[in-house]
């Protein structure tokens, strides 16, 4: 991930804050859509809240991607909770693809080819460091 990269996430995700509760329903959706084995794991969540917590998490991890040092640590603790919970490395990637499917609905114009790439590195990169962790225990 280049440093543009960063700065396309970084000033993508500021449009998506004001929508950030119809971007989480919207990615709980799809993501249920689109990947059934992930329903079970959320069947005694409140996904108010959990939504919640996603949007939060993201804020965290994009204002950290010119700060790995303080990301990396957390994204590794997230993910070994993850192992907890039942979430699986093949997940991974249907949770990708739901999180660039919800850009695009909330971004609409602005989600250009550019800002797509530039979240694809992103989560690329965040799944990389949390499926190494899961499998670390």
């Amino acid at each position: 991930m280049t440093p543009e990269q960063a700065t396309l996430v970084q000033d993508s995700f500021r449009q998506v804050i004001p929508i950030k509760e119809q971007a989480a329903t919207l990615f709980y959706g799809r993501l249920f859509e689109t990947d059934p084995t992930a329903k079970p794991l959320f069947r005694t969540t409140d996904m108010a809240e959990q939504g919640a917590k996603l949007m939060a998490t993201l804020g965290f991890v994009v204002a950290g991607l010119k700060r790995p040092a303080e990301v990396v640590p957390a994204a590794q603790e997230l993910a070994r909770r993850h192992v907890g919970y039942g979430v699986t490395e093949a997940q991974y990637a249907s949770v990708g693809a739901a999180l660039l499917w919800t850009l695009g609905q909330g971004l609409g114009e602005a989600f250009t080819p550019e800002v797509e790439a530039a979240w694809a590195a992103a989560y690329a990169l965040l799944a990389g460091v949390m499926t190494a962790a899961a499998a670390e225990g």
